[in-house]
């Protein structure tokens, strides 16, 4: 469970339970979280940090910077790494939701649509293939960007 005040971040892909040392590029300061949940959602960002965390590498104010991710454990359960999927898109409204999904099952086969609870309300995010490799899935991502015109995240299902 969540707690700004625990040493704890959201990743996209790395599985829950994995133990992550992040470095500021900025002042060189480390911090060591546990990855509990799934984010950002954000282009360009690559890791959510606790208030704690971010205290800690002294970008609380600022509230980004520029980091450096290197994984040092995985204390999860076992086999539940899950699989990569593209994100296409999360709207507010499940018929958009929908309508979507289907435009997207003309011509891929496996389309899903989760229903996420958030501070802000119920989401309702559009997912697109089952991958093991990130590879596939960064590829799968290029090429629903361009033909969409989105811009989808690769996130992984655990």
């Amino acid at each position: 469970m969540y707690d700004s005040h625990q040493l704890t971040a959201a990743h996209r892909t790395l599985p829950l339970g994995s133990v992550v040392q992040v470095r500021s590029l900025t002042n060189g300061r480390r911090v060591t979280v546990r990855i509990n949940d799934r984010g950002p959602f954000v282009k360009g960002r690559i890791i959510d940090l606790s208030f704690a965390a971010a205290q800690a590498l002294a970008m609380a104010g600022p509230g980004t910077d520029q980091v450096e991710l290197r994984v040092v454990g995985y204390g999860g359960r076992p086999g539940a790494w899950g699989s990569l999927r593209v994100q296409v898109a999360s709207f507010v409204e499940q018929a958009n939701a929908q309508a979507l999904a289907r435009k997207l099952t003309r011509k891929y086969p496996d389309v899903r649509v989760v229903t996420v609870t958030l501070a802000s309300g119920r989401h309702y995010r559009v997912q697109v293939g089952q991958f093991t490799s990130p590879q596939q899935a960064d590829e799968l991502a290029e090429r629903l960007a361009s033909q969409l015109e989105v811009d989808p995240l690769v996130v992984r299902d655990d």
